[in-house]
């Protein structure tokens, strides 16, 4: 007798055990799309002459200096011609899409330089524009749309 009440009642308590817990499509994608840091990306956006470099600050710092670079390159070839010194820091936002295609979304500059130095924007929209390809950054296995700040010196005396 007592093994038949004991056998009974892990009947009744295992029933539990084996009851499916169904679990929503929505659930898991929700619970994955929280834990996922949208700050960072897995490898920065890159150019060829930086595909030697592995590790990702490195890559990082590769990629903004090649900017930096050209840009500076491309801004020496001009033909600038000013009335007074030039000291400024021109913010430069950019945006690079998930195909690598780059563009600016604002440029900030002292109401001073642009006074002086009327083509500025242009210039430096024509120095972005003229980078060599980018390859977009990288987030779990896909191309993603990322966005940062350039800041390019100028100074002209």
């Amino acid at each position: 007798m007592k093994r038949l009440v004991v056998c009974v009642f892990i009947l009744l308590v295992s029933c539990d055990y084996f009851e499916n817990k169904k679990v929503k499509t929505e659930d898991i994608v929700s619970q994955e799309l929280e834990t996922i840091d949208w700050k960072s990306v897995d490898e920065y956006p890159s150019f060829t002459v930086c595909d030697s470099v592995s590790e990702k600050q490195a890559r990082k710092q590769c990629f903004e200096s090649t900017i930096l670079n050209h840009v500076n390159d491309y801004l020496s070839k001009q033909s600038i011609v000013v009335s007074q010194d030039v000291e400024d820091t021109i913010a430069i936002k950019l945006k690079i899409d998930n195909l690598g295609e780059i563009s600016i979304l604002d440029i900030k500059t002292k109401p001073e330089t642009q006074e002086i130095i009327p083509e500025i924007d242009t210039l430096l929209r024509g120095s972005i524009a003229s980078l060599p390809k980018i390859f977009p950054a990288v987030k779990r296995s896909q191309n993603v749309t990322t966005e940062f700040i350039l800041p390019v010196v100028v100074s002209i005396k």
